[in-house]
């Protein structure tokens, strides 16, 4: 009896493994009659600025996480100039940051004349390798931004010893991560100020939205003054004052997205069950024909905002384009990570950060160069993303790893075949 692996690929004239349609097992956001109600309460209310529902989810998040505060925010993106200038950074003070994430993880710190520092990334998680952000310390350095990438849980023992050590804050970018778990611990918690991101992508979108974490109610009254005027108003501390004018930035989130963002959160355990069932089955086989596919270490309870693995390449026997070729073929959907690397795009390497930051003419710049974290670029160019199946069934599944025997049992006939 032929197997998977002894089929001719589709790349080679033979059937395509994947014919079931994907649309639905790939569908997201998973939006129901439910998520309507929710909206449709906010819009008959007449109140669809300054609606309850930011504060219900407010309490929510601070349950689900187990921190004392939460402040909803209009995006990720503000939540984390929230963040940034919550912990009180200063003109030329440095952040050590991971170069393989969204922008909104290290831009909006630009605006405070805080300068990121790019660091290396680790392979077996995809986080900030611990040993270069250690190396990368100086008089200067204040802060570190933590990205849980994907849903993969950072090295957080070593990141926080390193903290701890060297009296640094840590900001928890928890974006790709509603859900995961790190010694016990939910991500959104490991932080001084944590945040996530409720864009229509994430696990538990709202369309738009962000949620602001932390325990120290100083840092809570700084980003409230931030950008928020009826919570301002509403400080018990002489703070209030500040409400006439705020600090001059708009943060609130729009009650709508709060609403949509309330169901998503009450439904993310499950979801995120199906995800995982799904993908750690996909991640079992993969294995087999030689992927690391991030499956994480027994500490940690990982979540897939996306699914990346990186093929072994002697054991695969393809260059990475080849194989994203010959999986296309096959009717996967197959492709490179979607992030750039930060430090290589023109904001840095052509100096635009520097309009931003305002800094002074005699403090030191630093130079952006594109090969100056070479480990994560290397890492980066040897990642394939697939997709994360939230609703898929076996069926599909199967298909794919089909789809991979057949590509990665004959891949010595496509690399000839491709020269």
């Amino acid at each position: 009896m032929e197997t998977a692996a002894d089929e001719l690929p589709a790349i080679l004239g033979g059937e395509p493994a994947v014919t079931l349609d994907q649309s639905e097992a790939n569908r997201w956001p998973i939006l129901t009659e439910e998520d309507e109600q929710a909206v449709l309460e906010v819009m008959r209310s007449g109140n669809i600025t300054t609606h309850p529902v930011a504060r219900e989810l407010e309490c929510e998040y601070a349950a689900f996480t187990g921190r004392k505060f939460a402040l909803t925010h209009n995006n990720g993106t503000s939540a984390l100039m929230a963040g940034f200038f919550a912990l009180g950074l200063k003109p030329g003070d440095e952040v050590l940051v991971p170069t393989a994430t969204f922008w909104a993880s290290v831009i909006p710190m630009l605006w405070l004349g805080a300068v990121p520092v790019f660091c290396e990334s680790e392979q077996e998680r995809l986080g900030l390798d611990p040993v270069d952000v250690e190396a990368k310390i100086t008089d200067k350095t204040k802060a570190i931004v933590v990205v849980h990438l994907w849903g993969l849980p950072s090295k957080m023992t070593e990141l926080q010893a390193i903290a701890d050590r060297h009296g640094l804050k840590i900001i928890e970018d928890a974006s790709h991560a509603h859900g995961a778990k790190w010694r016990g611990r939910m991500c959104g918690s490991l932080g001084d100020i944590s945040v996530f991101s409720l864009q229509g992508d994430k696990l538990a979108p709202g369309g738009e939205g962000g949620i602001f974490l932390c325990d120290d109610e100083s840092y809570l009254e700084r980003a409230t003054c931030m950008g928020d005027m009826m919570r301002t108003l509403e400080l018990p501390t002489a703070a209030a004052r500040f409400a006439g004018t705020t600090f001059g930035i708009k943060t609130r989130i729009a009650p709508v997205s709060a609403a949509i963002a309330r169901v998503q959160l009450r439904h993310l355990t499950k979801r995120n069950a199906k995800r995982n069932e799904n993908l750690v089955y996909l991640s079992k086989a993969l294995e087999s024909l030689g992927f690391h596919t991030y499956l994480g270490p027994g500490h940690v309870e990982r979540v897939y905002f996306e699914y990346l693995v990186r093929p072994d390449s002697e054991r695969v026997g393809l260059p990475l384009d080849f194989l994203i070729e010959a999986l296309v073929a096959e009717g996967c959907e197959a492709q490179r990570p979607r992030y750039p690397l930060l430090h290589q795009q023109p904001l840095f390497t052509e100096g635009a950060w520097r309009e931003i930051a305002r800094l002074p003419d005699e403090m030191p710049f630093p130079e952006y160069a594109p090969d100056a974290v070479p480990n994560t670029q290397l890492g980066n160019m040897q990642l394939l993303k697939l997709p994360s199946f939230p609703g898929a069934d076996r069926t599909l599944l199967d298909q794919y790893i089909a789809a991979f025997r057949k590509v990665t049992g004959r891949a010595g006939e496509i690399r000839a075949s491709r020269v």
